[in-house]
């Protein structure tokens, strides 16, 4: 029997194992660096509370919406907001699953939270972005190709991320075991791709789709916006999420096709 109130060195021992630490995909970088560090303290003050692992997931998702919703507030306020809002939901998103680890209640439904909130931020917050760029809520915002534009890039993002699930429903559409996150799974078979894979090391620009660093590159761009006294740097990020969402697609399914995870 656990204790009712454990230390945080004995939530971090039970709620990060080193089968969580090491995941490949599913541990955020922000997380590695300092949220895990952070999130034992909260998850104590949860496990003092009746709240169940999956209310703690609920509470990311409509802090990852609440994110999003924060960039369509003008200026470095909504933006800041937004920034803050997307570090506070990969927080509840460390400790959703230390409260399950700690009370020993895993579920699919769990899962199943999780993925509906990082989905539904991670296609909300471009269109935010979309309509920041074109100036939402000032007169004429309509009338400029920046919500179309973000609202293209809220598809391309969601299509990126259903290509790892699809990986997943084909495994188990054809009863193959479940896909180990390790990188020798991944790495393309063909020479050429995993070249390209090395230097794209150098410049992570897939990386940008995800919702902490797209609330990270909003605020950047909001600086870059006051600086310049209009909205050329948000627009310029929307534009680069547009094109480089493209190459993002095309070099996720060449990957997919090319690796060890269809076999």
């Amino acid at each position: 029997m656990r204790p009712q109130n454990p230390t945080v060195a004995q939530i971090r021992e039970v709620g990060q194992p080193p089968a969580v630490r090491g995941r490949r995909n599913s541990e955020h970088w922000v997380a590695d660096v300092y949220l895990r560090r952070i999130s034992p303290y909260l998850t104590k003050l949860l496990l003092k509370t009746p709240i169940t692992a999956n209310g703690v997931t609920w509470l990311m998702v409509a802090t990852g919406i609440s994110a999003a919703l924060a960039l369509l507030i003008p200026g470095m306020a909504g933006a800041t907001l937004a920034l803050l809002l997307g570090q506070m939901q990969m927080l509840w998103d460390c400790s959703d699953g230390e409260v399950a680890r700690w009370r020993q209640k895993t579920s699919p439904k769990g899962v199943f939270i999780d993925r509906v909130g990082h989905y539904t931020t991670e296609g909300l917050i471009p269109i935010a972005l979309g309509l920041r760029a074109a100036g939402f809520p000032n007169a004429g915002w309509m009338d400029t190709p920046w919500p179309l534009i973000g609202a293209l890039v809220s598809v391309m993002v969601l299509y990126n991320k259903a290509l790892n699930d699809m990986v997943h429903v084909s495994r188990a559409y054809n009863n193959m075991p479940r896909l180990e996150e390790k990188a020798e799974v991944a790495a393309p078979r063909s020479g050429g791709l995993r070249r390209i894979r090395s230097l794209v090391r150098f410049f992570p620009f897939h990386r940008a789709y995800h919702s902490v660093e797209l609330t990270i590159l909003a605020f950047v761009a909001a600086i870059g916006d006051l600086l310049l006294g209009d909205l050329a740097v948000t627009r310029f990020l929307v534009g680069f999420l547009a094109i480089f969402g493209v190459i993002t697609i095309v070099g996720h399914l060449a990957s997919i096709l090319s690796s060890s995870r269809l076999r």
